[in-house]
């Protein structure tokens, strides 16, 4: 007989409902896949848009703290709201553990920024 000829309509039938099974299943999948794929898509950018309102918000928190922290501000603070003063250099006591380098002189002059007088 040589080649496996199809030898009756019912088996050609067979084959292209076979086929056509397996194709509407490869349509489904390739549907599938891409549905997933675009939600995927539109989450990632949406959790792009809250890390960049995150940075935002955390580079204006840094710029707060760094407002709020201001020498001059905390020396105010000091001096008007708690009557805090910089005491004479004459009163300064430096205090150097062992092993650490010697700190400045006592009588030198502390700094202030104008609000302690």
């Amino acid at each position: 007989r040589g080649a496996l000829p199809l030898e009756n309509g019912g088996d050609m039938t067979r084959l292209n409902i076979v086929l056509l099974i397996i194709l509407i299943s490869c349509g489904l999948g390739l549907v599938t896949a891409q549905h997933k794929a675009r939600k995927l898509f539109v989450e990632l950018s949406r959790e792009q848009n809250l890390e960049q309102q995150y940075n935002v918000e955390w580079g204006q928190l840094q710029l707060e703290q760094s407002t709020w922290a201001t020498h001059s501000r905390i020396e105010k603070i000091a001096t008007r709201g708690l009557g805090m003063q910089v005491p004479d250099a004459a009163k300064v006591r430096t205090v150097t553990l062992p092993g650490e380098p010697a700190a400045a002189p006592a009588n030198s002059s502390v700094p202030t920024n104008g609000a302690a007088k």
